[in-house]
C-alpha cells in the first residue's frame, strides 16, 4: 500500500506513523472532549513545550486529524478541533483506555503479591 509516496506494509504502520509519539496522543486525548485553544492544550499536557506543541499540532492538521480556526480578531484567536476523520479515533482511545486500566489491574495485583512483606 501506498500513500504520499510512501510505502506502508500494513494499514496498522500508517496509523502508527500519523499518531505516534507521546504527545500527538495526548494532544488527540484533549481535543476528544472538544475545541480548545492553544494555550489550553498546553496547561492540559505538563511538559510539552510551545515549541512541541506548534510542531505536532502542525503535523495532526496536516494529516487532516485536526482543524485550526483563526479568528480574525486582534490578537488573533486560534481554536483546534478534531476533524470527522480525527473524531473517528475515538473508539480506538477507549480501547485504549479500557486497556490500561486493565493492565493496571493486573500488573498491580501481581506486583502487590510479589513484594516481600
Amino acid at each position: 500500500m501506498e500513500l504520499n509516496g510512501r510505502k506502508y506494509h500494513c494499514p496498522v504502520e500508517l496509523v502508527i506513523e500519523l499518531i505516534s509519539g507521546k504527545w500527538k496522543l495526548l494532544i488527540l486525548r484533549e481535543l476528544m472532549s472538544g475545541t480548545k485553544r492553544f494555550s489550553q492544550l498546553q496547561r492540559s499536557i505538563p511538559g510539552i513545550t510551545q515549541k512541541m506543541l506548534t510542531k505536532q499540532l502542525r503535523e495532526l492538521e496536516k494529516a487532516g486529524l485536526v482543524k485550526r480556526k483563526v479568528y480574525p480578531e486582534v490578537p488573533p484567536r486560534v481554536e483546534y478541533s478534531l476533524t470527522e476523520l480525527g473524531r473517528s479515533l475515538e473508539d480506538i482511545f477507549n480501547a485504549m483506555h479500557r486497556w490500561g486500566e486493565r493492565y493496571m489491574k493486573e500488573v498491580g495485583s501481581v506486583q502487590a503479591s510479589t513484594e516481600p512483606s
